[in-house]
């Protein structure tokens, strides 16, 4: 049994079945609700209950107080609903949002290749194609790992059957350690998407600015090669950063289209190069190589920064004092649980600052 659940200010309606929470419903039928952790402790997807009967489902008390519940609150990712219900939520309404809804795939590991030290590149084939737009991320279900994993896809939509993610090995995560240590050529893994809410605002004028830190350059890739395929006439300028040349991989892929495509500019930087006799270009951190290659005037463009919350907060920083203010920037912080949940509240997995 399904019932009919109204999202207000937009006016949206949708079905939700049996025992499915608001959240998923929605994702499922390309209705995007804010939302974070998806599991009830971030309180990014409080929505509020106008009318109809909702159960709350398991929502910390942290993120959804007693006197919030008493109000008509709940949180999207976990409420369920037991009759028709009209609700409100915060949604900025993006004209550039294409709103594609999210499906269940099944895909098979082409190949795993060593991208750095740290990072796996993993190729999947899926068994239909995938409409997304670039920057969006998937959820993948791993063998013998409770709850799926969100990675961000650094293939272009123009290849909507392949799939191709940057995956850091993560110190004690479990999803990652598989990932990198047992997952082969040949296996096949379950996975769902598109998510998130990271992509070029087309609309918007002005050039584009992309600061990526580690397997952040994932969804930098994605967007900047569709961008290219798409002859996008604006200039186009990616700072990478890594800590040496070990990590900066896929130098030769942006190097080549640096040569290829005269409205794009790549600018990789090390942090703890050394004074390596083989590396020539920027020593420093990848915010710092943006001020410099800008002089500290970034006014007139947008920015996508993705990365660790250290890379992104020091990048925020210095764009605005470029220049640039909230308007003008757009993030995806890659967060592990080692990073908390107080941080893991201030970020959408993919929204905009």
């Amino acid at each position: 049994m399904s019932h009919t659940v109204t999202i207000e200010p937009i006016g949206e309606q949708i079905e939700v079945e049996e025992g499915q929470t608001i959240l998923a419903a929605a994702l499922r039928q390309g209705v995007w609700l804010p939302f974070a952790c998806g599991h009830g402790t971030c309180a990014t997807c409080k929505v509020q209950v106008l009318e109809g009967d909702v159960e709350i489902g398991d929502a910390s008390p942290f993120a959804l107080m007693d006197v919030e519940r008493g109000e008509g609150k709940v949180l999207a990712c976990c409420a369920t609903v037991e009759s028709d219900v009209t609700i409100e939520a915060d949604i900025d309404v993006d004209p550039d949002f294409e709103g594609y809804p999210v499906e269940d795939y099944v895909a098979t590991v082409t190949d795993i290749v060593d991208l750095s030290p740290t990072i796996k590149g993993l190729h999947l084939k899926l068994d239909r194609p995938m409409t997304f737009q670039a920057g969006q991320y998937i959820n993948i279900e791993v063998p013998g790992v409770e709850g799926a994993r969100a990675f961000s896809l650094a293939n272009p939509p123009g290849k909507p059957d392949e799939v191709e993610l940057h995956i850091r090995l993560v110190e004690g995560g479990a999803a990652t350690t598989y990932i990198h240590e047992q997952l082969k050529a040949g296996d096949e893994l379950n996975l769902s998407g598109p998510y998130g809410q990271f992509f070029v605002r087309s609309s918007q004028p002005g050039d584009l600015i992309f600061i990526a830190g580690g397997s952040g350059l994932s969804s930098p890739q994605s967007m900047i090669l569709d961008l290219l395929e798409q002859n996008d006439e604006r200039k186009i300028v990616l700072f990478q950063g890594a800590r040496n040349l070990a990590e900066l991989y896929n130098r030769e892929l942006f190097e080549a289209l640096d040569r290829d495509h005269d409205n794009f500019t790549y600018v990789p930087a090390l942090s703890q190069s050394d004074g390596d006799a083989d590396w020539s270009g920027f020593q420093g951190y990848v915010h710092e190589a943006a001020k410099a290659h800008f002089d500290g005037r970034f006014a007139g463009n947008k920015a996508y920064l993705c990365g660790p919350p250290p890379m992104i907060d020091a990048a925020i920083t210095a764009l605005m004092q470029g220049r640039l203010f909230e308007r003008d920037i757009f993030m995806e912080k890659f967060l592990t649980a080692a990073d908390g949940a107080e941080d893991t509240q201030r970020s959408a997995l993919f929204k905009k600052i």
